[in-house]
């Protein structure tokens, strides 16, 4: 797994749309953009700081020509990806320090902070086209819904709601109950039709959309600490509809599949360090998942390599066994001129010499079917953690599959 390090804790990261090029805003306030290879292989392609305050968000235009920064510093900074050069700059267009950026469609923004306040943005205009205040707590994350037209944002308050952007009244046309803990990620699965949310006490609530917004209508235990970065598989991938990536505070990246829920396994640790954001590159489409967070780092995984390889290698397995199993199966035309002591004999021999084969082979597979696996619930992490307030103990149950 190919680690960049980047000398500061990251907070967002954004993939190009297009090209093999990632962008990170940091701790500093400075934004790093990176050209990867097939291989992982990375080089820096610009360094700039905007602000002298912690970057929090970043989001790009569509086209992937130009990357909006957002932060502590309450402005909006506007940066030219081809010379890496900020453009364009408005300062103040928050109270609070934003938290959260997304691109909607072309031309518009939306822009969330600490105080709960969500903005929408028409970048060809200086001032917001409309807020909202409904939120009294710190946005966490967004999620367009393309179709409808929605904005849904996620709270630290304990509810999510959605917004219409072509509605030009400054209230949600939906806003959940409070479900009594952070909401910290939102993704949508099976073409919109569920929601996945990530939570503080590390629940993953299932909301439908044939059944509203109110309140979620399924709770999937299991992760033993925060979930506070969601992802989507490629749809290059047969269980993309139901399959979704998780990263948390315990510093580990997992594949979990909904609908039978089972965990598939951990591809990615981060150590002690929590996971703050993790993305798909080529606008979710390509090979490359990755992972930031308080490492200092960027961490790219291969899914190619981590998903697919363990079906081929179980494939190979079973086609050397079908081989063996054919080489040790007697002649049947094969002719005999020994007496029937001499048979005997044969017999005995081709009865041990199966046996032998039979227990090479048991012990070949043996050493082929045991791969080294990162401990997918931090087992070993949590006896070294003293519990806090919000933690809640996993189901063994929810990891049977492994």
């Amino acid at each position: 797994m190919p680690t960049i390090p980047v000398g500061a804790q990251v907070f967002d990261l954004v993939f190009h749309p297009t090209e093999n090029t990632v962008f990170l805003g940091l701790l500093t306030g400075e934004v790093k953009a990176f050209k990867y290879d097939d291989q992982g292989s990375a080089s820096e392609t610009f360094s700039l700081q905007p602000s002298k305050k912690s970057c929090r968000g970043l989001a790009l235009s569509d086209g992937g020509s130009k990357l909006h920064v957002v932060g502590k510093a309450k402005s909006l900074h506007t940066i030219d990806v081809a010379s890496g050069k900020s453009v364009e700059v408005k300062t103040g267009i928050h109270d609070a320090p934003i938290n959260r950026i997304k691109r909607l469609f072309r031309h518009m923004l939306c822009t969330g902070d600490d105080d709960g306040v969500v903005k929408l943005w028409d970048t060809r205009q200086q001032d917001a086209i409309i807020s909202y205040n409904h939120h009294f707590d710190f946005i966490s994350d967004f999620m367009w819904i393309e179709g409808k037209r929605h904005v849904v944002a996620t709270s630290g308050d304990g509810s999510l709601s959605v917004m219409d952007v072509r509605s030009s009244k400054t209230k949600p046309i939906a806003q959940s109950e409070d479900q009594e803990d952070e909401l910290l990620s939102i993704v949508p699965i099976r073409d919109g039709e569920k929601y996945v949310v990530g939570t503080q006490m590390g629940i993953l609530s299932i909301f439908n959309k044939a059944k509203g917004w109110g309140d979620c209508v399924d709770r999937v235990p299991g992760h033993p600490h925060s979930v506070d970065a969601l992802c989507t598989l490629p749809s290059s991938f047969s269980t993309s509809q139901s399959t979704i990536l998780t990263g948390s505070s315990d510093g580990l990246l997992r594949v979990v599949q909904l609908f039978p829920t089972k965990l598939v396994g951990a591809i990615a640790d981060h150590g002690e360090f929590p996971i703050e954001r993790i993305a798909v590159d080529l606008d979710g489409e390509g090979r490359w998942v990755g992972s930031v967070g308080h490492d200092e780092a960027l961490h790219l995984t291969d899914l190619q390599e981590v998903l697919e390889d363990d079906g081929d290698e179980e494939e190979e397995e079973t086609d050397e066994e079908s081989k063996e199993g054919t080489s040790s199966k007697p002649d049947k035309n094969a002719s005999s001129d020994e007496g029937e002591d001499g048979e005997e004999d044969s017999s005995a021999e081709e009865e041990d010499q199966k046996s032998s084969a039979k227990k090479d082979t048991c012990n070949d597979d043996n050493r082929k079917r045991k791969p080294k696996q990162l401990d997918p619930l931090g087992a070993e992490k949590r006896k070294k953690r003293k519990k806090g307030k919000k933690d809640v103990e996993a189901d063994a149950t929810f990891f049977s599959g492994l």
